[in-house]
């Protein structure tokens, strides 16, 4: 099938066209006359398959200007990133149109989107918390929706957005139609599709959790951080092979480390991305790895929802996701638009059940490669790695740090950070005392 066998616009295909696509993926195929017919939608297929057009094309050929300023379809996503991503692809496809479509998020200035909604929107992509606050401050009206889109619903979930879901739900029109799509179900998700949507029709491509079959998926067993920062390296030097390389950290410290850790070999090529940067560092970021400007990208899981980076030679999880669909996030980064892809893993012996549930979720082993003969094992461990004595608040000290005669991270504190705060024990002191005088006056 072609798109030009599916109930497009001119404009839409001629946008396509211009985009060079020319075949539809099964998804897009699947929900077109679903969602053309008003149905609410949930829609389940794996990572790169083509999600976003899937809810984009039918929507952008339903939808006609209106000299009406309040926005008629909303799509609500988890992080910023992928706000400014979808905002693209909607404007991509609405090149010969002149629909109108606004994007906001949190971290940057709100009364610079406020403008952006009072000016008058067709479409309004943003992540929950931001859309609140302006609907909240009175810059936004949602009585003229029409279609609402959850994209990354799970990862909203997990992130701690129902509240904000919810309140965005009951200032909603009653009758609206709802899709929402994602790479995978969970129970948390199928109790909030049964709580808000009108008996949707299920469209799923392939079971949830199951992986893409191009990717060629290894994992090597490794005793710690610096072992794996060893291994790390050495792989990354086969710059000829490892050509667009997505290194995933589960925390935002340890992806820091692992950036100072490398950035001294590979300070030209290598950049980072978490939440703890400001806005434009982690656009700058995104950019650079997408352009090639940057060669190896450090990231946190929110990277791996929706961000549409072509071209990734590797896939290189640090660390083992301990939510198995994460790992199917991560990896879905790599083997996209039927190209081959390969995802590593590192674990350790803590991780190693991590990767049990994985292989569990996807119903496949994951095949195990030897490490290196000649890989230097390091016995230095960082304070995350170092369990607590059985019986003991403070931390074992590592047997580097006993050779050292170092004391390790606790110390005993200076003379003067010994002084007790005499105010507040006074303060203490007058309550107390008013309190005894309350009780000598009820037994009065």
């Amino acid at each position: 099938m072609l798109f030009s066998d599916l109930n497009l616009s001119k404009p839409l295909l001629a946008a396509l066209e211009e985009l060079g696509y020319i075949y539809p993926t099964p998804i897009q195929i699947e929900a077109f006359p679903v969602i053309m017919s008003g149905r609410d939608v949930t829609g389940v297929a794996q990572t790169g398959t083509g999600k976003t057009f899937a809810y984009l094309l039918p929507l952008l050929r339903m939808l006609n200007y209106s000299k009406d300023g309040h926005p008629r379809v909303l799509i609500v996503v988890p992080t910023r990133e992928l706000v400014l991503q979808v905002a693209g692809e909607i404007e991509k496809l609405t090149t010969n149109s002149s629909l109108r479509v606004g994007a906001v998020y949190g971290g940057t200035n709100i009364n610079t989107q406020k403008m952006i909604t009072l000016n008058g929107l067709d479409i309004l992509v943003g992540t929950p918390g931001r859309l609140n606050d302006l609907v909240f401050s009175g810059a936004l009206k949602f009585r003229q929706i029409k279609k609402l889109v959850i994209d990354e619903v799970d990862e909203m979930l997990n992130l701690g957005f129902r509240p904000q879901l919810k309140d965005l739900f009951d200032l909603l029109p009653a009758r609206r139609q709802n899709l929402m799509f994602s790479a995978t179900m969970t129970d948390e998700v199928q109790q909030f599709i049964d709580s808000y949507f009108n008996n949707p029709v299920l469209i799923e491509i392939a079971p949830s959790g199951t992986p893409i079959e191009r990717i060629n998926q290894s994992v090597y067993f490794v005793p710690n951080f610096h072992t794996k920062v060893n291994l790390l390296k050495r792989l990354l030097k086969e710059a000829e092979t490892f050509t667009k390389v997505l290194v995933f950290c589960s925390t935002k410290k340890l992806a820091d480390r692992l950036f100072e850790e490398l950035e001294e070999d590979f300070s030209e090529q290598i950049a980072i991305i978490h939440s703890n940067k400001s806005q434009n560092y982690r656009i700058r970021s995104v950019e650079q790895f997408k352009s090639g400007a940057s060669r190896i990208l450090i990231a946190t899981d929110i990277i791996a929802r929706g961000m549409d980076i072509s071209e990734v030679s590797h896939v290189i999880n640090f660390d083992t996701p301990d939510v198995p669909t994460n790992y199917i996030h991560r990896i879905g980064r790599t083997g996209r638009a039927d190209q081959d892809g390969i995802a590593i893993t590192f674990t350790t012996e803590k991780e190693q059940p991590s990767i049990s549930e994985i292989e569990d979720l996807m119903g496949k082993l994951i095949t195990q490669i030897p490490l290196p003969d000649d890989l230097e094992i390091s016995t230095q461990l960082i304070p995350e790695e170092v369990e607590p004595s059985a019986g003991n608040k403070n931390y074992r000290k590592t047997a580097t740090l006993e050779k050292s005669g170092s004391k390790g991270a606790f110390h005993q504190k200076k003379n003067k950070n010994l002084k007790t705060n005499r105010a507040q024990e006074r303060r203490r002191a007058r309550a107390i005392q008013k309190k005894k005088a309350k009780r000598k006056k009820k037994k009065k």
